[in-house]
């Protein structure tokens, strides 16, 4: 049963997203997997896992497509003449084609359609692609499940009644399909550093997931943006062994140990940076990916570019004038000029209100407040803080602030 698990956590996305490409359905591919691996827990204990447990899953997973359909068959003609098309390339053990792009990004493509609403690709690719639960979508969403089961509901039919093609788009698509695709990675990636709610400083699953489709659309779309964005997750992810106490807890910043950090994916970054300039465009991945740069070449918390980091904001501002944007900057404005100019930018984007359930934003002021020594207002800050987060790694490091203010 341990080798089961094990498969499962590695391979059980891929094999779904190749049983959709073969099945041509999404409800069915799902099915398809459960089946297949509870055929794997049955047969697995006597024979041994197989040498290629991927395409073993995928092979047993069509075939008991097929026998599912031909059940149906009598309740619904047409599923019988589905079984009766699929089963001859069902007769042959499945074999993996190097030449095929790879199928999870055949699937992003289709999650990420524009005919779909940008909420219901991101809630598609997270359920479909990562495996994420409804629930922990709906958290990342800050939406109730119920919700965010709908929007998928409504996606998969989509997906059927349009007939969006399961494949990644011709080169001339590219360019304009890519962006929801970034956004999507993306938010991969962060619910995986930074994860909504538990126990988890960081979900390696998610992040490693991230980072290897980031490395796929680098091989298939060499654009600066694609490389952008891997080097800003190479860069988040390169500090992952420095951001936790052996207990659990986090660790800022300015508090870890630079010597923990994967030189080697920092190095990687910089690398895919150069290349990105090299092409005359930046984008606001890559320019994230600039600032996150900067403190990874810092050997010290104290050396850190402080002027380069604002400059940076400055450009990424122009191109993107968020509200988190806005927010980093002023934490950054604070450390060049000082606490009470971080403090003033801070109150003028929080005055905006599109922050004001972002626990961040609120832990961000409180820290300032602190370092102004308006103890007072620094306490309902955290406070603020505290009544919003639902990390539990998060809100201990909450309470030790407060615990630690006179």
């Amino acid at each position: 049963m341990t080798d089961v698990d094990a498969v499962y956590r590695a391979h059980s996305r891929r094999v779904l997203a190749t049983l959709i490409r073969l099945l041509g359905d999404f409800d069915l591919a799902e099915e398809a997997v459960q089946d297949a691996f509870v055929a794997a827990v049955e047969q697995w204990p006597q024979t041994g896992p197989p040498a290629n447990p991927y395409t073993w899953l995928v092979s047993a997973g069509r075939f008991k497509a097929i026998d599912r359909l031909r059940r149906r068959a009598r309740f619904d003609a047409l599923l019988g003449e589905l079984a009766a098309r699929l089963a001859p390339a069902a007769a042959e053990p499945f074999e993996e084609s190097p030449d095929l792009p790879d199928d999870r990004l055949r699937l992003i493509f289709t999650c990420c359609h524009p005919a779909l609403p940008a909420d219901a690709q991101v809630a598609m690719t997270l359920r479909e692609v990562c495996g994420l639960t409804t629930e922990e979508i709906a958290r990342a969403f800050l939406t109730g499940p119920p919700t965010v089961a709908q929007r998928i509901v409504r996606a998969k039919n989509k997906i059927k009644t349009n007939r969006i093609g399961y494949a990644v788009p011709p080169p001339a698509e590219l360019p304009s399909r890519l962006d929801p695709v970034l956004s999507t990675v993306y938010l991969i990636f962060t619910e995986g550093y930074a994860p909504a709610s538990g126990e988890a400083v960081v979900r390696a699953d998610l992040t490693g997931e991230a980072i290897r489709l980031g490395h796929l659309l680098a091989e298939l779309l060499p654009d600066p943006e694609v490389r952008g964005l891997l080097a800003l997750m190479l860069l988040q992810d390169s500090r992952r062994d420095a951001r936790t106490t052996p207990g659990g807890d986090l660790v800022l910043l300015p508090d870890q140990d630079r010597s923990r950090w994967h030189r080697d994916q920092i190095t990687a970054a910089a690398d895919l940076l150069a290349r990105a300039r090299a092409s005359g465009q930046v984008g606001t991945y890559a320019l994230q990916a600039r600032i996150a740069l900067v403190h990874a070449e810092a050997p010290t918390a104290e050396a850190t570019d402080w002027p380069r980091i604002v400059d940076l904001y400055d450009l990424l501002t122009r191109a993107d004038p968020s509200p988190v944007v806005a927010l980093n900057r002023a934490v950054a404005l604070a450390m060049r000029d000082g606490p009470a100019a971080g403090l003033a930018e801070l109150d003028a984007v929080l005055a905006g209100g599109r922050l004001d359930g972002y626990h961040l934003a609120h832990s961000a002021r409180a820290d300032l407040l602190r370092r102004l020594g308006r103890v007072t207002e620094a306490r309902a800050a955290y406070e603020r803080a505290l009544a919003l987060v639902r990390q539990e790694p998060q809100r201990r490091f909450l309470k030790r602030r407060l615990a630690d203010l006179p």
